[in-house]
């Protein structure tokens, strides 16, 4: 017989972007295959994600994130995770950290979401990036890529890493923001890697492939935040989500706009757990 148990619930607080796979579009599937009750929170709901379609429509959702907030507590729902991404200003990094508050014993998760590619974006301003700081440092575990560790830590990353440079930039960022760190997107000669440290320190490599996407960000993180919830420790999480993104990657046809982000769907019952006897 299966046992049946109420799935872990995990806030979600991110962009909704209509077109586009990322944000919200990719971490709510994948949650549910493995097992995870998704409760989303859009903290700007985009006709399209920022990367190539021009100027998206745009409804800020700060004041509707607030009511939700409060609606949850009013219902007395609980939450195993709360996990923060994109963050469109000061008033909603206090928004997410409202839910912090509220749920004080929920595993913390902040992908602390300010740029890529070696630049911040560019309504990213001094003020938020240590407003996101401050955040950072209520967390359990946060997931910077290379650029946005950078500005957390305030200095220049060189463009290639070795594999003891990368196992010191998590350590640093763990040291100083929050127990638990990993790294995205480090470039380490022909691979790409993520550097974990606190608990678990490790560095997981994988094959670089030279094709971009928007998203895959996301998708790294709601793959390792729902292998956690799983069971697994940090280094496995991962290199799960790692080797997950990899293969999408390979999977998306190569005349594929990019712009429409990485052919995940078909290649999430790799993700469904196991039901026990």
């Amino acid at each position: 017989m299966l046992k049946i148990t109420e799935p872990k619930k995990v806030l979600c607080i991110h962009d909704l972007s209509g077109v586009g796979r990322c944000s919200l579009a990719v971490i709510l599937p994948v949650l549910s295959v493995m097992g995870v009750q998704p409760v989303a929170l859009p903290t700007v709901v985009l006709s399209t994600h920022t990367g190539g379609f021009g100027t998206p429509v745009r409804l800020d959702g700060c004041a509707y994130g607030e009511a939700a907030l409060e609606h949850y507590r009013e219902l007395g729902l609980s939450f195993d995770c709360i996990y923060t991404g994109y963050l469109g200003g000061e008033e909603q990094a206090a928004l997410a950290e409202k839910a912090f508050d509220l749920w004080p014993s929920a595993y913390k998760v902040v992908d602390p979401v300010m740029g890529d590619n070696g630049k911040a974006y560019s309504t990213v301003t001094p003020a938020f990036i240590n407003r996101m700081r401050q955040l950072c440092r209520r967390a359990d575990l946060i997931l910077p890529n290379a650029t946005e560790a950078g500005l957390l830590l305030e200095k220049e990353l060189p463009a290639q890493l070795d594999e003891e440079g990368a196992q010191a930039l998590a350590d640093e960022l763990a040291a100083s923001l929050a127990p638990n760190a990993v790294v995205t997107g480090l470039q380490l000669d022909k691979y790409i890697a993520c550097a974990g440290a606190g608990r678990d320190r490790f560095v997981v490599k994988k094959l670089h492939i030279a094709r971009s996407f928007p998203g895959t960000g996301d998708l790294y993180g709601a793959v390792l935040i729902g292998s956690l919830i799983q069971g697994n420790a940090l280094s496995a999480a991962a290199d799960n989500a790692a080797e997950f993104v990899a293969l999408a990657i390979q999977k998306t046809p190569c005349d594929q706009d990019t712009r429409f982000g990485v052919w995940f769907e078909p290649l999430l019952p790799r993700l469904c757990p196991m039901g026990e006897e």
